[in-house]
């Protein structure tokens, strides 16, 4: 039985595979922030002692692995599959940043770190077979950084304060070695575009106040996600559509 040209058996696997993932992320959320090795010799004993299922983590991983294998299909090369490893390599590590960013206003450097190191070894490897996709990712990771970099700099020039944390900085620039310059572009714009409608939701049901400070990171996983799923000429197109009102004619 096959969905979408992929067997049936591969959707199953990445159930499997996600629900498993979702476990690990609740794990990695809990030592991250405290500065505790994810791996250590004594992870087995300390698991035991502090495992408890984290149903929702692994529902939504699940799910996220299910809808990229739909989405990217399943290759005959291990060239052919390189944008589906990636992305279910950078999806738990995305949703670290996602809940350890909205609980504790925090991107652990050891996360961007491991998201920066991985990037660059798909920069590699897509190198082998065409170099252009390597420079292409290497100037993502300049624009990327490079941007939020700037927006911060100017922030605290003008106002006396960052306009965005460092840990994003540094996330935006990992992420630009993943998804290269056209679509590090659109992520940034994408990130900017749904901070400020969740901003304002947020801001009016006063679930946040007008003083508290509102993470930055969430807005950045969720583009990234949407740039995920979503080719980069569709997205474009909806942007231009609202950035013009609606003038734009493709």
């Amino acid at each position: 039985m096959y969905l979408n040209d992929v067997h049936i058996v591969y959707y199953v696997l990445s159930i499997i595979l996600g629900l498993f993932v979702g476990q690990i992320i609740d794990w990695i959320n809990k030592r991250l922030p405290e500065y505790k090795k994810v791996i250590s010799k004594d992870i087995i004993s300390e698991y035991k002692m502090n495992f408890k299922p984290n149903y929702i983590l692994m529902f939504i991983t699940s799910i996220i692995y299910v809808s990229l294998v739909y989405v990217l299909g399943v290759k005959d090369t291990l060239i052919g599959n390189l944008d589906l490893i990636k992305f279910m390599l950078l999806t738990p590590m995305l949703l670290s940043a996602f809940i350890i960013d909205y609980k504790l206003q925090i991107i652990p450097n050891r996360l961007n770190l491991t998201i920066f190191e991985v990037g660059l070894v798909f920069a590699f490897i897509y190198g082998l077979s065409d170099i252009a996709i390597t420079i292409n990712m290497l100037l993502g990771m300049l624009a990327g950084g490079g941007i939020f970099l700037l927006i911060t700099v100017l922030g605290g020039i003008f106002y006396g304060k960052e306009a965005m944390g460092f840990g994003d900085v540094k996330l935006m620039g990992a992420l630009g070695l993943f998804f290269g310059l056209p679509n590090i572009i659109i992520i940034t714009l994408v990130s900017f575009l749904i901070g400020a409608v969740l901003s304002i939701i947020l801001l009016a049901t006063k679930i946040k106040k007008t003083n508290e400070y509102i993470p930055f990171g969430p807005f950045i996983v969720i583009a990234t996600f949407i740039s995920m799923y979503i080719p980069f000429e569709q997205i474009k197109y909806v942007l231009m559509m609202i950035f013009t009102l609606g003038m734009y004619k493709g």
